[in-house]
């Protein structure tokens, strides 16, 4: 323990006095001094070596406390600082608060003070259910949680707050210290969120059952119905068998478009669980790029089997080889697929990008200095595929290309 100058001092003299005291005491006793003992002597040389220890012990005493309480005050100043601070008495009426309190609600200090709590409150609230809050933190429960509030305009602010009892030295509850922060900004997200979600869930639910119908049953049976009224000759003669095939291909395309989107919508339901089952994983993959105009530019090794789910699988590494098309400056546009150890490998030919610059493009409408059209979603939500499988993305820039890993 570090002693102050004060203490130090009280101690030396106390020592000093001490050591006089027991010379002189051992000169008494050995007869040293011709002269008799004397009790009045001893008496004063006690209260001499007493007296500094005395005050040492006050002046400790008030320095601790004088520290605690100066401890105390300084905590104080930092929550003043960066918390609202408000005091109400048990009827709940304002009786002090702070001036970050005062910049929240937009009042002046003397429109506050001996006002009650409930003009800070927005309308509509349970009066029941106010009173047992009072009346719990009047038997001093604490209570603590996120509140709307309204300010002076009438606009209304969100905080977290915690509602202390004070209590005397008898145990009763004579105040109540409120600590708050806003939180205003983090909630008005959270709701804006909330509502999109809402959004997103209905639409999805469009998507899962009322676009299902159109895509999977009416154009479908049209599509039959119309080539079973025309023969070859009609087809000919109307020279549309181009346009009936592209109808029929942009079909098949349209359903594995909808059969992926189906897949990640369903994961917008709460506790939604990926469905999956095992699967060969290139003969899923060719089966949904054998239609591409692009599959003789892809090559697909062996690439064992994984459980996983087809749709979003095949969508998220589709959407990387087309990237690794798209991006690249080479006359003879490649993509490989292959296996390297338990993960999965997609390699192009083109101009190459980092890890560093791939998790850049992976974040949400990022896009590249090519500035192309799109929603810049592509990476993130291959990303999001992969890892719902329980899979990472690395990429890795060679002197030609890039190797993007599906680590398993």
């Amino acid at each position: 323990m570090k002693l102050s100058l004060t203490a130090k001092i009280c101690l030396g003299v106390s020592l000093i006095i001490m050591l006089t005291f027991f010379t002189v005491q051992t000169a008494l006793v050995i007869g040293y001094f011709d002269i008799s003992y004397n009790n009045a002597l001893f008496g004063w040389l006690c209260i001499l070596f007493f007296m500094p220890c005395f005050f040492y012990v006050v002046i400790e005493f008030v320095r601790r406390v004088r520290y605690k309480f100066q401890n105390i005050d300084d905590t104080l100043g930092a929550i003043d600082k960066s918390n609202a601070l408000v005091e109400f008495d048990i009827q709940g009426t304002i009786v002090a608060c702070n001036s970050i309190f005062l910049e929240l609600t937009g009042y002046k200090l003397e429109e506050l003070i001996g006002k009650p709590h409930k003009m800070l409150l927005p309308p509509g609230v349970d009066e029941d259910s106010y009173n047992k809050f009072w009346y719990e933190l009047k038997k001093g429960k604490v209570k603590s949680g996120e509140f709307k509030r309204i300010n002076k305009s009438g606009k209304e602010f969100y905080i977290f707050g915690n509602y202390n009892p004070i209590k005397d030295p008898y145990g009763t509850t004579y105040k109540v210290l409120k600590i708050a922060s806003d939180i205003t900004e983090k909630k008005l997200i959270e709701l804006e969120v909330g509502k999109k979600n809402t959004y997103l869930e209905h639409a999805a639910k469009i998507l899962r059952h009322d676009m299902h119908s159109g895509i999977n049953t009416y154009i479908p049976r049209g599509l039959s119905s119309l080539k079973r009224r025309l023969n070859k000759e009609a087809i000919q003669a109307l020279k549309i068998a181009a346009p009936l095939r592209m109808i029929e291909e942009g079909l098949n395309h349209t359903q594995k478009v909808y059969s992926g989107v189906k897949e990640f919508t369903n994961l917008v339901k709460q506790d939604a669980q990926l469905d999956k089952k095992v699967s060969d994983l290139k003969e899923i993959l060719f089966k949904y790029l054998k239609s591409t105009s692009y599959i003789k530019q892809v090559v697909i090794e062996d690439l064992g089997e994984a459980k996983v789910n087809e749709a979003l699988f095949c969508t998220a590494v589709d959407n990387l080889i087309r990237n690794g098309l798209k991006y690249n400056d080479s006359h003879t546009k490649l993509v490989k697929v292959y296996t390297e150890g338990k993960n999965i490998v997609i390699e192009d030919n083109g101009r190459g990008i980092t890890h560093e610059e791939f998790i850049e493009l992976s974040k949400p409408y990022t896009r590249g200095n090519d500035k192309e059209q799109g929603t810049g979603l592509g990476l993130n939500i291959c990303l999001a595929i992969m890892q719902e499988h329980g899979y990472n993305l690395t990429a890795e820039k060679l002197e030609t290309g890039t190797k993007i890993r599906i680590l398993r």
